[in-house]
């Protein structure tokens, strides 16, 4: 590839050239301080250099010994987004994008993506996050860090009486983030005002909260939610800030801290060894490590928001080996035929072991990254990669996936789009495999 720089009104950023698309990676959208909201970046004083991957938000993984790639389920996302890479992890210097833009047109539409995790760990640079394909179908792809763990659902009173609101750090950022593509994207060729969302997992589920909060007003118009829809308000309802500070205490405790202050300034690996003792000593972790109701991005409870949930059009998708297979298949179906969205099963078993569809396997057939990794994918499946990336730069042009030369995709209303190596087509969910896949656990 061959260098490429691009100048705007708030700076100039310099990227690379590759044969479809050119590439900016690490590019800045914020700063924060440990606990502290982030200010969007306005301008730049300096070209920024773009051509290599920025620093992940700090997290466990910047550790080996706090990853624990001795439980099965850790060492098989290891090996299928990250093994044989390097990353590097930075506090304050970790929230920037990468983008990836289509070599010709104007106005064009926009996809941002936001990875999952389980809020707790993830990064924009694992193998399956690649643009590239997205964008030589006219897609401006844009893919966001944000924080994750206790850097980004941290909670205090303190916090909340210098801010008005608590927490939410992690979530907060990803509005920041889409405040920086309104404001500069059209540089970089895009239509601001024609921006999908999009995530899997932990970033599925914070797209339903940025569907509910009355500060995302105007920032995006579409929204695809891939393995982690419709999960609340029933089943990861976020508790209010006040009920999640005493589990943040405990972790201060841990790590011999007394005030706000004396916690923003260890270092990060004592603050997540006092998370890692907290993860042993409690089993409500997962409630009181995510999205919590701040007074500001969530001001109430999501089941009262999520009756005022912004109206748009919604791609959802699960696969045949989902996390809680049988429950998330039936949520997601609630979900979209509440709100009218298109919704896709997938069917494709995953080949090189017996994990069957797992979840987030549709990860690399959206972005087209089949080849970055080690599993024998045949052509039958890049075939069916080039079929979703067609429906996603439909939706994301226009607001419908259906396109000249493909099956029709119906928003769901019992029958959903069922992709599998048989072919793709209006059908139903098997829910005998859908339970059977339940039963039998997480991959391995």
């Amino acid at each position: 590839m061959t260098e490429y720089s691009i100048k705007t009104k708030t700076g100039e950023f310099l990227g690379l050239e590759s044969d479809d698309c050119y590439i900016f990676k690490g590019i800045p959208y914020a700063r924060a301080g440990r606990f502290e909201y982030a200010a969007v970046l306005s301008d730049y004083d300096k070209p920024i250099d773009a051509r290599t991957p920025g620093p992940a938000c700090m997290q466990k993984r910047a550790w080996p010994e706090f990853e624990h790639l001795e439980i099965p389920e850790r060492q098989f996302y290891h090996k299928e987004y990250r093994d044989g890479q390097f990353f590097t992890y930075d506090e304050e210097n970790s929230l920037n994008l990468n983008i990836f833009m289509p070599k010709s047109g104007d106005n064009l539409p926009v996809i941002v993506f936001f990875h999952g995790g389980g809020f707790d760990s993830g990064c924009i640079n694992e193998s399956p996050f690649d643009g590239t394909g997205l964008a030589s179908r006219g897609c401006i792809v844009v893919f966001a860090q944000y924080r994750v763990s206790v850097f980004g659902y941290f909670t205090h009173e303190d916090i909340f009486s210098l801010n008005g609101r608590d927490g939410n750090f992690g979530l907060d950022d990803m509005v920041v983030a889409l405040n920086w593509v309104k404001m500069n994207i059209s540089q970089f060729n895009g239509n601001p005002d024609n921006v999908t969302v999009m995530g899997q997992s932990a970033g599925a589920m914070s797209i339903q909260y940025l569907l509910c909060s009355p500060k995302t007003d105007g920032l995006f118009g579409k929204a695809v939610m891939l393995s982690g829809a419709g999960l609340f308000p029933k089943f990861s309802l976020p508790r209010p800030c006040e009920q999640t500070r005493a589990y943040w205490t405990e972790v201060m405790e841990l790590c011999g801290c007394r005030t706000l202050d004396e916690i923003k300034n260890i270092s990060p690996k004592k603050l997540l060894e006092g998370v890692e003792k907290q993860k042993s000593l409690r089993k409500d972790n997962t409630f009181n490590t995510m999205p919590v109701i701040d007074h500001h991005l969530l001001p109430e409870g999501v089941d009262k928001l999520i009756s005022g949930a912004k109206n748009m059009p919604l791609i959802i998708g699960i696969t045949n080996n989902d996390m809680y297979t049988f429950l998330l298949a039936h949520v997601s179906k609630k979900y979209a035929k509440k709100h009218g969205a298109y919704l896709y099963y997938f069917d494709v078993d995953a080949p090189g072991d017996g994990n069957k569809a797992f979840h987030s396997s549709d990860i690399r057939y959206v972005f087209g990254t089949l080849s970055s990794s080690w599993r024998p994918y045949t052509e039958k499946d890049y075939a069916i990669s080039r079929n979703m990336m067609d429906y996603l730069a439909s939706f994301s042009a226009t607001g419908n996936p259906n396109h000249e030369g493909a099956p029709k995709w119906e928003p769901y209303t019992g029958k959903v789009l069922r992709i599998s190596r048989k072919g793709t087509g209006m059908g139903r969910t098997d829910n005998i495999k859908l339970l059977l896949n339940t039963l039998k656990g997480d991959p391995k």
